[in-house]
């Protein structure tokens, strides 16, 4: 079962960057699919960016495109999330996810993903 651990959030002011990770509990993206969600107060979950089971697309929500870039490093066992052109509407916990490659199911959907961290809070100050 591979764990998930989120770090790197923070307060920021608008139009300022931060960058997530996520460090996995061991070789993980040979049997999981990773994906960034976040949810903000009095909000559903919502799909951010992820990758395809191979490793070779990635899928981001419409609201980030061109903004956020996920991305991996294979020796480190981490994915990351580069956030540019902050916006106080990215204020959310964000979370990272974890899905088995041979599972169906949508790269979008939370319930997709059975493997999740505990969060990081980006807070985007006006």
């Amino acid at each position: 079962q591979v764990q998930l651990e989120e770090s790197g959030g923070g307060l920021v002011q608008a139009g300022g960057s931060l960058r997530l990770s996520c460090a996995t509990s061991g070789p993980t993206f040979s049997t999981y699919t990773l994906g960034w969600f976040r949810q903000a107060p009095g909000k559903e979950r919502e799909f951010v960016a992820a990758f395809s089971g191979s490793g070779a697309t990635t899928y981001y929500a419409d609201f980030v495109k061109g903004r956020f870039t996920i991305s991996r490093d294979n020796a480190k066992n981490t994915v990351y999330l580069q956030m540019n052109s902050l916006k106080p509407e990215d204020t959310a916990v964000y979370y990272c996810a974890a899905r088995l490659k041979y599972l169906g199911g949508s790269y979008y959907s939370g319930v997709s993903y059975a493997y999740w961290g505990q969060g990081t809070q980006v807070t985007v100050s006006s």
